[in-house]
């Protein structure tokens, strides 16, 4: 146990966390979400947690005075449409801001009868809201860490010897372009380049013929980020 707020044994006022096996009280991952509503600022971006089949709404937390000290500064920074300006505070605040959510949301919390009867403002039905990308990416690497994903990708290429001779000696990584992370049912638009058929004389100009993509699903199951990766 890395501390209290991993405590098997603590269960939350929210019934729905209790025994599941994403979102229990020990688990709260961060996250970025529209609550449902028909007009702004109501439904504007902004840092939520996960718990159960709800969302735990930061701004409005934030708003109710609920949080105090680093929480209450972590709060702030996760109250946007990113969660860059959290993960700039460190691990301190962070840290801050999850027990206070903990001690919140459990059932034998010290906060529970402050947020128990806000619950209405606090807590979103998941499967009402929309999910955004929760981070503004302005770079990233794409490792092959897992031996299984990398086998099944390298069959591709050789099916015979799917892993490179350094696979397990060295990090095996790609750089990817931050643009091609994206939320579901955003269009994605082909990239032009040179492309060239075995039964082409010569290569053209163009949108590409190919195009791998990957979908990260949701709670849900259902795609919420999208991947895409050109091929000629």
């Amino acid at each position: 146990m890395i501390d209290d707020t991993h405590n098997q044994a603590r269960q939350s006022w929210v019934a729905s966390a209790n025994g599941n096996a994403e979102f229990p009280l020990q688990n709260l991952p961060f996250g970025v979400f529209s609550p449902p509503g028909r007009t702004a600022p109501d439904t504007a971006p902004r840092g939520g947690v996960a718990i159960g089949d709800m969302i735990f709404d930061l701004r409005a937390a934030l708003d109710a005075g609920l949080f105090s000290g680093e929480a209450a500064t972590a709060a702030q920074a996760a109250s946007g449409p990113s969660l860059n300006p959290l993960m700039a505070l460190g691990a301190g605040p962070r840290r801050g801001l999850r027990q206070q959510v903990f001690a919140l949301l459990a059932a034998d919390g010290a906060g529970r009868t402050k947020t128990e009867p806000l619950a209405d403002k606090l807590l979103h039905r998941a499967g009402d809201c929309w999910l955004h990308v929760p981070a503004s990416i302005g770079n990233f690497t794409d490792f092959f860490a897992g031996i299984h994903h990398a086998t099944n990708g390298g069959r591709r290429r050789d099916p015979n010897n799917p892993l490179n001779p350094n696979y397990k000696y060295i990090p095996v990584a790609y750089h990817s372009r931050a643009s091609s992370v994206r939320e579901s049912d955003v269009a994605v638009r082909r990239p032009s380049g040179q492309r060239k058929d075995p039964n082409e004389a010569a290569p053209s100009y163009g949108p590409c013929r190919n195009l791998d993509y990957e979908l990260e699903p949701d709670r849900r199951g259902r795609p919420a980020h999208v991947r895409s990766r050109s091929r000629q």
